[in-house]
């Protein structure tokens, strides 16, 4: 057995272009490749920040896990409304409203309600504070450990805070939950109050690119700026991002950066072919056969999800295998293995069997052992001399 290490090129030339990430107004960012577990892009990810509204994403899923029954219904009270300040954004619940905690969760995520999440809160612990302290409790057991909450609506306060690293963690996490994961996807709803509540993402218009958002959470606060969280699919991948910190004075520009992180992704991401079906992967001699040695080749096309900066010579074979063969070794017997890396991680791998026969050889047997064949007979054959004269004068002693 021997291992053998191989690089691959492409038959065509392969020009390696540094990628031109687009500017944006946010100061961090991050895009997470949901299907391979990996970070396409990422810009101060863990620098500590006010995330205004993207709080209620962990409000919402903190409530969900706590809800025995999605069509229970509730009522809103003075009580209730009375906690939610001047400032935040409102879904518009109305004092005596009947809904369920189904609507609750909807009317939290898509306008971004504070009456919701604050009623959801005081319906389920008692007081905001006492469900703050759940937040928290589910944040430690999430991981989000540069996160802390100090209230449900993500209004500007001391001690309230996170990173994108942390965000994209959080909505890993909630979109485990079918319920939520429909409800973050959804631009519209009614309320069994008979309330329409849209998705904040309908506010923006005039870019084509907007229907790639299949959901969205945005927020905004003067501290933490225009904030977004997004959920999209690339190229047959499905996609966070998170951007923090765009301009308050810029009403659009955190989804400006969302739609630019998008479309730079689509433009420059796609599944590369790295290795093709067929590829020679080793020659092997061999031995007292009719061939001298076969070619063994790949029988799968391995690809990779890679940017269009990716570098074709980060791609090599390993064989592990037989290092010779001769026709003792029969048709569709395995006589090793291909593994396929890219950039050292393998990316894929094959057993590898023999797929001719390989006839025997007499003439290079005879060619070969020559010397022997010519001796033996003529050690047989003195041998036989040998004895006969022995026996001759054995007698003629008598």
């Amino acid at each position: 057995m021997k291992k053998i290490l191989f690089f691959i090129f492409l038959i065509i030339p392969f020009y390696v272009l540094a990628l031109d990430y687009p500017e944006l107004y946010s100061t961090k960012g991050m895009v997470y490749d949901i299907t391979e577990n990996k970070v396409l892009y990422a810009l101060n990810e863990k620098e500590k920040a006010s995330i205004a509204s993207l709080t209620k994403i962990m409000t919402t899923i903190t409530a969900m896990e706590k809800i025995e029954n999605l069509e229970k219904e509730v009522t809103i009270t003075s009580d209730i409304l009375n906690t939610v300040r001047w400032d935040a954004s409102i879904a518009g619940l109305k004092i005596n409203d009947k809904v369920t905690y189904k609507d609750l969760l909807y009317a939290s995520i898509l306008p971004s309600g504070a009456d919701a999440t604050n009623a959801l809160a005081i319906l389920l612990s008692g007081d905001i504070p006492t469900f703050v302290k759940e937040m928290n409790s589910l944040k430690d057991q999430i991981g989000l450990s540069n996160t802390n909450f100090v209230n449900t609506t993500g209004l500007d306060i001391e001690g309230h805070y996170s990173t994108v690293e942390d965000i994209i963690k959080l909505l890993q996490y909630a979109f485990k939950n079918e319920t939520f994961k429909k409800i973050y996807t959804t631009k519209k709803y009614e309320l069994s109050n008979g309330l329409t509540v849209f998705s904040t993402i309908t506010k923006y218009h005039g870019n084509a690119s907007l229907n790639k958002i299949i959901g969205s959470k945005t927020g905004f606060t003067l501290e933490a700026g225009r904030c977004i969280s997004v959920y999209f699919k690339s190229n047959g991948h499905e996609m966070f991002l998170v951007t923090l910190g765009a301009p308050p004075d810029n009403k659009n520009a955190n989804v400006l950066d969302a739609l630019s992180l998008i479309d730079f992704i689509d433009a420059n991401y796609e599944d590369r072919i790295l290795v093709r079906k067929n590829s020679k992967i080793i020659n092997l001699p061999v031995k007292n056969s009719k061939v001298d040695q076969i070619s063994i080749y790949s029988n799968l096309e391995i690809t990779k999800y890679l940017s269009s900066d990716y570098d074709i010579n980060k791609v090599n074979i390993v064989y592990e295998g037989l290092n010779e063969l001769s026709y003792k070794n029969k048709i569709n017997s395995k006589i090793g293995i291909a593994k396929y890396y890219y950039n050292e991680e393998l990316i894929g791998e094959e057993d590898i069997f023999l797929k001719e026969e390989l006839k025997i050889d007499y003439i290079k047997i005879g060619k070969k052992y020559k010397f022997y064949i010519i001796s033996i007979p003529i050690i047989i054959l003195l041998y036989l001399i040998f004895k006969r004269k022995t026996k001759q004068n054995y007698f003629q002693l008598f």
